[in-house]
């Protein structure tokens, strides 16, 4: 089991730090801010390749309120547009499909695979219609191991450079990584700002007290890590002793079968995976200043395990996430009370379990982009 080797002077964190002010998770204007300063020049989860099969395969998203569409080309490549017509400013695609080309439903304005302006009705009477300079805006894309990120910065450093390591170690902890499919897939509602839910994940030092059946069925707590890794936090530990253990782990899933990891790549989108290279998801999607909907994605092989992990993603929702929803949505209300003065956060010499560093490293990484 691999881990990054940072201490708590590389943290700057011998003076101790306090919790962000309640405005953080209250402000709607700060709300609005984080929009601009945050999510328009992050790295965002957009969905997985497996649902791009054949050219012309699509689906549609949202970034706060941004529709944007994938859509695969027909040169096999990934492209993302924004999902508006550059006619009349009508939504292009709706849900997910597969097309031959892009057609706007107000007026049929046909744009290829590419984004590129093809044809509209009666274009050949127009005046001064020059459809060589049409084309769709396009996004920037990376695939990371099968999973589409998208960037609305043009500017934005790449992926590698944001989240250092953490392409290899996933390849390392899930071998068949290349393989995955979506298995299956839930939407849970949160009575609270992002933030609150992002930081509720960031940190184990909730786990024992709140989660007994991760911290005691899936995960030895003992060796519980988090550390940050350029803008990512990086948890490490073992899994629960075997005979503890709430399934089955596959003895053909490489040298970290019996360990547990996440990669959390700021700001709203983390890869877990549990004892057994099982990979699911957390994907934040804020929808106000105090709801957000986090979606988690339960990944493996065509055919493999399907059964067993349907039962645990089933597991995870009932307790868990369950949990972590009664968690968050108390947390909230706290922060609107009047009574709520930002404390110090916890910080442990020696890192680990019950030390809320990553805390310290996730509210820095809020206020170098809001102030």
């Amino acid at each position: 089991m691999s881990a990054p080797s940072v201490d708590i002077d590389s943290l700057n964190l011998r003076q101790g730090a306090i919790a962000l002010e309640a405005h953080y998770y209250t402000d709607p204007v700060l709300y609005e801010l984080e929009g601009d300063a945050i999510f328009r020049k992050t790295w965002q989860y957009a969905g997985h390749i497996s649902q791009l099969q054949m050219p012309g395969d699509y689906f549609t998203f949202e970034i706060l309120e941004e529709r944007l569409f994938c859509v695969l080309d027909r040169e096999d490549r990934v492209r993302c547009f924004y999902n508006v017509c550059q006619h009349r400013a009508h939504h292009l695609l709706e849900g997910a499909g597969r097309v031959r080309n892009i057609v706007c439903p107000y007026h049929a304005w046909t744009y290829g695979l590419d984004g590129r302006f093809k044809r509209a009705p009666n274009e050949k009477n127009a005046v001064a219609f020059d459809k060589g300079s049409i084309c769709l805006p396009e996004i920037r894309v990376e695939l990371f191991h099968g999973f589409i990120f998208v960037n609305l910065d043009d500017d934005a450093a790449p992926m590698d450079d944001w989240y250092p390591g953490a392409r290899e170690e996933l390849a390392d902890y899930v071998p068949h990584i290349e393989d995955l499919r979506l298995i299956t897939e839930t939407q849970v509602e949160e009575d609270c700002n992002w933030k609150v839910s992002v930081e509720n994940y960031s940190e184990c030092y909730h786990c024992s007290l709140n989660h007994p059946t991760f911290a005691n069925g899936v995960i030895d707590p003992k060796h519980y890590n988090v550390l940050p890794q350029g803008y990512c936090l990086r948890h490490t530990t073992k899994g629960a002793q075997s005979d503890a253990m709430t399934y089955t782990v596959a003895n053909d899933s490489g040298r970290h079968k019996a360990d547990y990891s996440s990669w959390y790549l700021w700001p709203t989108l983390s890869f877990q995976v549990y004892p057994g290279a099982v990979l699911n998801t957390y994907h934040w999607q804020p929808t106000g200043v105090d709801t957000v909907t986090v979606g988690r994605g339960w990944f493996a092989p065509e055919n493999a395990y399907t059964d067993e992990i349907e039962a645990l993603a089933q597991q995870d929702l009932e307790t868990t996430v369950a949990e972590d929803v009664r968690l968050v949505n108390s947390v909230q209300r706290g922060l609107k009370s009047k009574g709520y003065r930002p404390g110090p956060l916890l910080i442990d010499e020696n890192l680990g379990l019950n030390s809320e560093h990553s805390i310290a490293a996730f509210q820095r990484w809020v206020k170098e982009a809001v102030g």
